[in-house]
């Protein structure tokens, strides 16, 4: 990985990184096939995010995809291939559980910049970051029922924590694609940008990230996505420890000393 701007990976590799100003970039490159996601791109994603979490130089990470569009799912030709064989299945519904679960217990802020289509596993993707960018021609769905089958990587879970079970069965019954909007008003993304403007505005959200205690949004996404698997008064009990760690931390010193001082932080 090189800071600045060269991609690291040959132009035809599946999975792109590129770090600046604090941000890991992840581009999927497969924008001929729709960045449909193979075990070779999860493989690549994977590898990603261990390389950016084991560098202190990155604070949060920038997922995006070249090309007209997000993400359409899985890589339809590997699901053929591997229905020979009912362990090649697993083991491929296996690895994408796997990696979506790691964008969501990884201590870096992930964020998603979503254009054109982003359907099936591209939208069990795009759940498993923390915030979402999208292009306001972006269209979101799970057309799963549309051929017989079933979400398979996590779409019948984060689904209906993040919509509800009424929205969530009502978008994988029907099969129907959201707009930008609508997914807006849903809950399913963050923020709406024009398209033109979407990958520098979410950037630009990273690298303000990165100028953050890295410490304290890691407790507060932690605390946010395992509080909502637990009782209230446990979220509290977790909330009460990480907050007394953090005001023991030289982070939370840096930060009052600056507000005291009125300058920016700098945080380690």
């Amino acid at each position: 990985m090189r800071e600045g701007g060269d991609m690291t990976s040959a132009a035809e590799a599946p999975v792109q990184t590129e770090m600046r100003d604090g941000v890991g970039i992840v581009a999927l490159n497969r924008p001929d096939k729709f960045n449909c996601l193979s075990s070779v791109v999860m493989a690549g994603l994977d590898e990603a995010l261990a390389m950016f979490e084991g560098d202190r130089k990155v604070r949060a990470v920038l997922l995006l995809a070249r090309g007209k569009n997000f993400c359409t799912g899985a890589d339809l030709d590997e699901v053929l291939d591997a229905r020979r064989e009912r362990g090649r299945l697993e083991a491929f519904i296996t690895g994408g559980h796997r990696v979506l679960r790691r964008l969501e217990v990884s201590p870096l802020p992930i964020v998603a910049a979503v254009n054109g289509l982003c359907l099936a596993g591209g939208l069990e993707l795009m759940m498993a970051c923390d915030v979402v960018f999208a292009g306001q021609s972006a269209q979101m769905g799970c057309q799963h029922a549309r051929y017989g089958l079933v979400p398979g990587w996590g779409g019948t879970q984060r689904l209906a924590r993040i919509v509800g079970s009424r929205r969530a069965l009502d978008l994988m019954f029907s099969g129907r694609w959201l707009k930008a909007d609508e997914a807006l008003a849903w809950g399913l993304v963050n923020h709406i940008v024009d398209d033109s403007a979407l990958a520098g505005m979410a950037e630009a959200y990273c690298a303000d990230l990165a100028k953050k205690n890295p410490g304290g949004l890691a407790a507060m996404k932690q605390l946010c996505r395992n509080g909502l698997d637990g009782s209230l008064q446990e979220g509290l009990d977790m909330e009460r420890s990480a907050v007394v760690d953090a005001l023991m931390g030289e982070n939370v010193s840096e930060g009052l000393a600056a507000f005291r001082e009125r300058r920016e932080p700098l945080f380690r």
